[in-house]
């Protein structure tokens, strides 16, 4: 029997104020607040039918291959010494990872509010790669924004993004990564808010779009809670995962919240240093701020203005974090820390070599600290990572940086033989 302590997912899915202690809201243009309180009531109402919660379970599991499984890296742990660490398997959905959870939901949202054409922004390539695949199941249009950083850097999924019918618009002002293509979905959505909905792509932006994609992703804890209790009899000591927006964060921590037990740690993008600019730590080096369209923790400047961030991986160079992570945090429930480029690419060699799982380089985040973590525990303790997509989308970077011989021959080999042709 599994027995919960507080009340913390009643308070999360139950604000329909959009507010999360003094994080979150809806500052927004007027002209997309008819948008967004067309949004907010459809999906209240819809997660309370129980037409569209079996349609969406049905979905998630027909078209995306749900349930995903927990594997406990035993080669690894044992490799480490100290305690046990579990994957839950993200990495094994449609497209790769735990985006195309929230994806279905919301494009099942946008065809009850008879929208035609659909809108997202991307930074490594997956959220964008999962919302043009419910696009070409479901039959909308679909334009994505992509800084153009992010557009060089994760060119396959740029690729599978065209060939399943999407337009791709890399952004060319700002930094040109995830945050400035948020800021050019916005724009065409005020552009074209009637017949366009903007599938954001995590647990961030104006309310209702933080709970809302959390309540399409807590189906991950609520598989994993049970899978592990079933294999350990215990629930683990800690529940960990990387933190760009917070989508998958959310996903994993959502049914442990009550769990006081369960200690959860969100890893940010620790980068190559403390020096603004080198990192996407928003928790640990940010402060609180009101940006597009949310109260939470973004990294600024001094006069205030949002400063440039990095990471090794595009999912995580994104300036702000969830208002439910940034309030869950307030109150002592969820414990922040960083892993940097280096440690990171270390924790994705570890698990190719010992467990034959190519690791996205987010994911790769969360994996680094719960290896450093284990060494300290027993071998009685349980660490749960989530693994939220597969590494093979950060082929370039990884080369680049593992085997840039390789690479370079490689792509010049290709060059070559497409001169000849």
């Amino acid at each position: 029997m599994i027995e919960t302590n507080t009340n913390y997912k009643t308070q999360i899915l139950e604000a329909k104020s959009g507010y999360f202690g003094r994080f979150g809201g809806a500052y927004i243009p007027e002209v997309l607040k008819p948008n967004m309180d067309a949004l907010s009531q459809v999906f209240f109402e819809s997660i309370a039918d129980k037409n569209f919660v079996n349609s969406f379970k049905k979905a998630c599991n027909d078209f995306s291959g749900r349930p995903t499984p927990v594997t406990y890296l035993e080669n690894l742990s044992k490799q480490i010494g100290g305690a046990k660490i579990y994957l839950k398997r993200e990495d094994l959905n449609q497209t790769g990872a735990h985006k195309i959870n929230h994806c279905i939901g919301q494009i099942m949202l946008a065809k009850r509010l008879g929208k035609t054409r659909i809108i997202a922004e991307t930074g490594a390539g997956q959220h964008g790669y999962a919302t043009a695949s419910v696009c070409a199941r479901f039959g909308m249009e679909c334009t994505i924004y992509m800084g153009q950083k992010d557009y060089d850097r994760q060119r396959p999924n740029v690729f599978w993004m065209e060939t399943l019918g999407a337009k791709v618009i890399p952004v060319q002002f700002g930094s040109q990564t995830l945050n400035d293509a948020v800021i050019a979905a916005f724009k065409d959505l005020i552009a074209h808010p009637e017949e366009t909905h903007y599938l954001l792509g995590s647990a961030v932006g104006p309310h209702p779009y933080p709970v809302l994609n959390t309540w399409f992703q807590k189906m991950v804890s609520e598989e994993a809670k049970e899978q592990v209790f079933k294999i350990e009899n215990k629930l683990p000591d800690y529940v960990t995962a990387c933190v760009g927006g917070g989508s998958n964060a959310l996903g994993i921590f959502f049914d442990f919240l009550d769990d006081e037990s369960v200690k959860l740690v969100g890893i940010e993008a620790g980068g190559k240093g403390k020096t603004p600019g080198e990192h996407a730590a928003k928790v640990s080096y940010g402060k609180e701020g009101i940006f597009e369209g949310y109260h939470s923790y973004f990294l600024q400047a001094e006069e205030g203005n949002i400063s440039d961030t990095h990471s090794i991986s595009a999912g995580l160079d994104y300036c702000g974090v969830s208002p439910i992570l940034a309030y869950l945090h307030s109150e002592g429930r969820i414990q922040f820390d960083a892993a940097s480029d280096v440690q990171t690419l270390d924790a994705m060699k570890m698990i190719a070599k010992y467990e034959g799982i190519i690791l996205a380089l987010e994911s790769s985040h969360s994996l680094a600290w719960a290896i450093e973590k284990a060494k300290g525990l027993s071998n009685e303790e349980i660490i749960l990572v989530n693994g939220s997509g597969r590494g093979e989308k950060d082929l370039f970077i990884t080369m680049k940086h593992l085997q840039p011989e390789s690479l370079q021959f490689f792509m010049e080999k290709q060059i070559s033989e497409l001169r000849d042709e």
